[in-house]
């Protein structure tokens, strides 16, 4: 099956249902960040030890979130990651305004990509590809929602 661009997807019923548009991206921002943290023993991507790397995860409308290296779980720590303030970014952005979604872990990139011999799990890069399955298959949603 073939996918659509955002546009493409969208620009049916965009003219009739102005914040239409606005909804899908919505979703679809919102669903690559849950496929992002979707943890590997849950069926997902996202390597589980602490729950620090999951919930190092920022979301902004200005830039890229920064890794930040001096940032390491507590010893003994667990931690929980909360959507609403991701959520919250996303509900808050126009449509001229850029999303950025990224870990602030020290080992971030490492988890990412590999390091010492391991494999990375490719929790963001996997995610991101599927951008455009999410957006065709919430435009589908969308339109149906607006009986377009």
């Amino acid at each position: 099956m073939a996918t659509l661009s955002f546009a493409a997807a969208v620009a049916q019923f965009a003219e009739k249902v102005p914040e239409a548009v606005e909804t899908v991206r919505n979703l679809s921002a919102a669903d690559v960040v849950k496929e992002m943290q979707t943890l590997d023993r849950e069926g997902g991507r996202m390597p589980f030890k602490t729950g620090f790397l999951q919930d190092s995860l920022l979301a902004s409308t200005a830039a890229m979130p920064r890794i930040n290296p001096n940032a390491h779980p507590a010893e003994g720590a667990t931690y929980k990651f909360d959507f609403a303030a991701i959520e919250a970014v996303i509900l808050n952005a126009s449509l001229e305004d850029d999303l950025y979604f990224g870990y602030t872990a020290a080992y971030a990139a490492h988890q990412e990509y590999g390091a010492r011999g391991r494999p990375g799990a490719a929790f963001v890069r996997l995610a991101a590809q599927n951008w455009p399955v999410h957006v065709t298959r919430n435009a589908e949603k969308v339109r149906k929602a607006f009986g377009l």
